[in-house]
């Protein structure tokens, strides 16, 4: 392995840049965690209660995922937190011997609850049990997920959506700073759990500098670009994600939180993120999509149900690789035919849309490594518009163009 570019280390992480592409922003990491070795880019899969829809933590092990999402908010509430601190973990409860991230469960309270109402003691709902008042502070937070175990744990932050405008987006960051703050007073096991703090401040770039400034400040292990993905324009997000990796250091890992579209992740890359998540690969398979190197296509659709090719001439997922390399060679006409008759079906796609999310980020690794990361970049984008370079997203031209990608050239 070459020398770190930048490296730090605390008790329970290690993080080394091992390369840089010279063009753009784009990194390649080696992250040591308690639970072992995570090479960035990475997309983080979204185990929320304790599994990932339609998988078995054996087979997310056999697409060599080596990082996953646990969800606080859902743990807590079961198997709650006594049974957590019996088991010995969500490691255990599970049968994952590989590494978690759990989020806060901040964000659950705001966009699932909708009698959720924040003050500076925390965020109050109802119990989608029974109806019973409830409180989530960052002391509770903090305390969940010890139980849960987790390798990488969230600040418990004041969420709101990046449509806000007004006060209430600055009331928003302080107070997450603020509750930082608690996090990091609460937090029992910062020898074996990693607290990262969560860049607030909507798409206000004054707002977002003073965020990065301050969470700095509290030198946790890695920090998180939060409040994004949540229905802001792509030129506002692209903007956002590049001013905090411009100040946000370059030895500790850079977290975008809720990102999981294809081009987002390409792009995001490139302005110099590392680790994200999302639910959509998982939920999409659920509707019928698999995704694939020329775009998501709908496998319940007639026009799949005589076509016997693989989902991805492309791709190497234990659905499509050929019977003789060991894969099943499922066809599109199969699948067509099993996610209109059976639940097996969206576990296979989902199979197969996390192999894809992982692969890409994989291949993106491995060009910037090679430094080759714009001809990875224009590759991509040439698969998956058929060359047709007058579709490309104007938002992916302009943010490339900002890390000087041409995708034109």
């Amino acid at each position: 392995m070459p020398s770190p570019l930048a490296s730090s280390a605390s008790k329970a992480l290690t993080f080394n840049v091992i390369a840089k592409c010279s063009r753009s922003k784009a990194r390649a990491s080696t992250m040591i965690l308690p639970h072992g070795e995570v090479q960035t880019p990475m997309f983080m899969p979204v185990a929320t209660q304790a599994s990932l829809k339609g998988l078995t933590s054996a087979q997310l092990a056999q697409l060599d995922c080596k990082l996953c999402l646990n969800n606080t908010y859902h743990l807590g509430l079961k198997p709650g937190q006594e049974v957590l601190d019996a088991v010995g973990g969500a490691h255990k409860l599970q049968s994952w011997d590989r590494n978690i991230l759990t989020d806060s469960g901040g964000f659950q309270m705001v966009s699932l609850l909708k009698l959720a109402t924040i003050n500076e003691q925390g965020v109050k709902f109802l119990s989608p049990h029974d109806g019973t008042p409830m409180l989530l502070t960052p002391e509770h937070s903090m305390s969940l997920q010890n139980s849960i175990g987790s390798d990488i744990i969230m600040q418990l932050d004041d969420v709101v959506s990046t449509l806000t405008t007004g006060p209430r987006v600055e009331e928003a960051m302080w107070r997450s700073i603020r509750w930082l703050d608690r996090c990091i007073a609460a937090h029992k096991y910062p020898e074996r759990q990693n607290l990262f703090a969560i860049i607030q401040g909507g798409i206000d770039d004054d707002l977002r500098k003073i965020c990065c400034e301050e969470m700095m400040k509290r030198d946790t292990p890695g920090i998180a670009i939060g409040g994004l993905s949540g229905g802001e324009d792509k030129s506002s997000y692209c903007r956002t994600v590049s001013l905090c990796t411009d100040i946000l250091p370059q030895n500790k890992p850079r977290y975008c939180m809720g990102v999981g579209y294809a081009e987002d992740l390409i792009v995001s890359v490139a302005l110099g993120a590392d680790l994200f998540d999302c639910v959509f690969p998982t939920r999409t398979a659920r509707f019928g999509n698999a995704l694939t190197s020329s775009g998501s296509i709908n496998v319940k659709k007639g026009q799949y149900a005589e076509d016997f090719s693989p989902l991805d001439f492309d791709c190497t997922c234990p659905v499509c690789k050929p019977k003789s390399e060991g894969g099943m060679g499922a066809t599109k006409a199969f699948l067509h035919h099993l996610v209109t008759k059976e639940t097996t079906g969206a576990h296979l796609l989902t199979l197969h849309n996390i192999h894809y999310q992982l692969n890409l980020m994989r291949k993106a690794r491995e060009a910037i490594v090679d430094d080759k990361y714009p001809e990875y970049v224009r590759e991509f984008f040439s698969k998956r518009y058929a060359g047709d370079k007058t579709r490309y997203p104007q938002w992916c031209i302009d943010a490339l163009a900002s890390v000087n990608i041409d995708l034109l050239a």
